[in-house]
C-alpha cells in the first residue's frame, strides 16, 4: 500500500468542533468530481465509527478523549477539561474526485506515552506527521497534540488510522448524545462580542470564524470545514465565568498583532507554530488560554480576531 502526503493536517482549534457545512459556491471548497467513487460505509466500518458529512464530499470522524481527566492549574481556579474544550482528537477526508483516493487531515490528543508508538503505526500505514505540540500549559496530566495528513486510498489510511488509534485509550464510538442543552452562560452576549454565532457541544460553547481566502496545499484547496477557522471555546466554570482556549488561523504578518491584542486582554498565548508544510498562503496557528469572566474574555477575543482579515457575520 502506498499513501502519499500531498497535505498537510489543520486542527479544528481545540476541542471536537464540527464546523457547518460550507456555503454552496464557496470556492475554499472543491466539487467533487463525477469520477469519485469512495466507499464511505466501508470506511466507516473500518474507522469503527460513523463519520459526520460536512459539505462535499468531506467526513470527519471524532476521537474524543473522554477517558482522560485533565486538569488545568489556574490561577482563579483549576479548570477540570471536557473534552469538547481542548481534548477532541478528529480526522477529516476529503474526496479527491480521483478513484478511491481522499486528502485526509487531522488533530490527534495523545498522553506521552502514547504518542511514540502512535506515530510509528502512523509512519508505517503512510500517514505523516506535520506538528507535534501542546495547546495548553499546566496540565496534569501532559496531553501532546499530533497532526496527521495523507493523501490515498480511503479505507487504508482509515486502516492505519484506526490501528494507530487502537494504541491509546480513546473510547470506542458511541451512540450520537441527545440534543445539547444549553451552556450555562450569556451565549447571546458572547456572540453579540465576538461577531460570530457559535454552537453549544459537550458542555461548552464553540465559536468558528472562518478566514477569507482560499488556502491549498499540494495545490489542492482545502475545505474550511478541516481546520481553517479561528476557533473559540467557552467552558462554564460559574458565575458567568469560563475557561476559554482555542485556536487563532493566521497570516505571518497578522500573528504579532493578534499576540497584542490577547496579551493587552490578558489572554495567555500558549503555543505558536505551523499545522500544514506546504500551504498557500502560509498559515500560522496559535493556541490560548485564559479564566475571567465569559463577555469580557469574549471581547479580548475580538480584538485579535480584528486583528487579523477575519471580519464579523454580526
Amino acid at each position: 500500500m502506498m499513501v502519499t502526503g500531498a497535505l498537510a493536517a489543520v486542527a479544528l482549534g481545540c476541542g471536537a468542533v464540527d464546523e457547518a457545512p460550507p456555503t454552496p459556491g464557496d470556492s475554499s471548497v472543491p466539487s467533487a468530481s463525477e469520477t469519485t467513487t469512495v466507499d464511505w460505509p466501508a470506511v466507516d466500518s473500518t474507522m469503527g465509527r460513523a463519520g459526520v458529512i460536512q459539505g462535499d464530499e468531506l467526513h470527519r470522524y471524532n476521537f474524543p478523549r473522554s477517558d482522560l481527566s485533565v486538569t488545568v492549574r489556574d490561577a482563579r481556579g483549576d479548570v477540570v477539561l471536557r473534552p469538547a474544550l481542548a481534548l477532541g482528537g478528529w480526522i477529516a477526508m476529503h474526496a479527491t474526485g480521483t478513484g478511491t483516493d481522499v486528502m485526509a487531515m487531522g488533530d490527534l490528543v495523545l498522553t506521552e506515552e502514547e504518542l511514540p508508538r502512535v506515530m510509528s503505526r502512523l509512519q508505517q500505514g503512510g500517514v505523516e506527521q506535520t506538528a507535534v505540540h501542546h495547546h495548553v500549559m499546566r496540565e496534569s496530566p501532559r496531553i501532546l497534540y499530533m497532526h496527521v495528513h495523507a493523501r490515498g486510498d480511503a479505507v487504508q489510511i482509515a486502516e492505519a488510522v484506526r490501528e494507530a488509534v487502537a494504541l491509546t485509550s480513546t473510547p470506542a464510538a458511541v451512540p450520537a448524545p441527545s440534543p445539547a442543552a444549553p451552556v450555562d452562560l450569556d451565549t447571546v452576549a458572547i456572540a453579540a462580542a465576538l461577531g460570530h454565532v457559535g454552537r453549544s457541544n459537550g458542555g461548552v460553547y464553540q465559536v468558528s470564524a472562518p478566514r477569507p481566502e482560499t488556502i491549498t496545499s499540494g495545490g489542492h484547496a482545502i475545505p474550511g470545514a478541516m481546520g481553517l477557522g479561528t476557533v473559540m471555546n467557552f467552558q462554564p466554570t460559574g458565575n458567568g465565568r469560563a475557561a476559554i482556549t482555542g485556536d487563532f488561523v493566521m497570516t505571518a504578518g497578522e500573528v504579532n498583532r493578534v499576540i497584542r491584542a490577547l496579551r493587552a486582554n490578558d489572554i495567555d498565548v500558549t503555543s505558536l507554530h505551523n499545522h500544514m508544510l506546504d500551504d498557500d498562503p502560509r498559515l500560522f496557528f496559535m493556541h490560548f488560554w485564559a479564566h475571567d469572566d465569559a463577555v469580557k474574555l469574549a471581547r479580548g477575543l475580538r480584538a485579535g480576531l480584528d486583528s487579523t482579515a477575519i471580519r464579523p457575520k454580526l
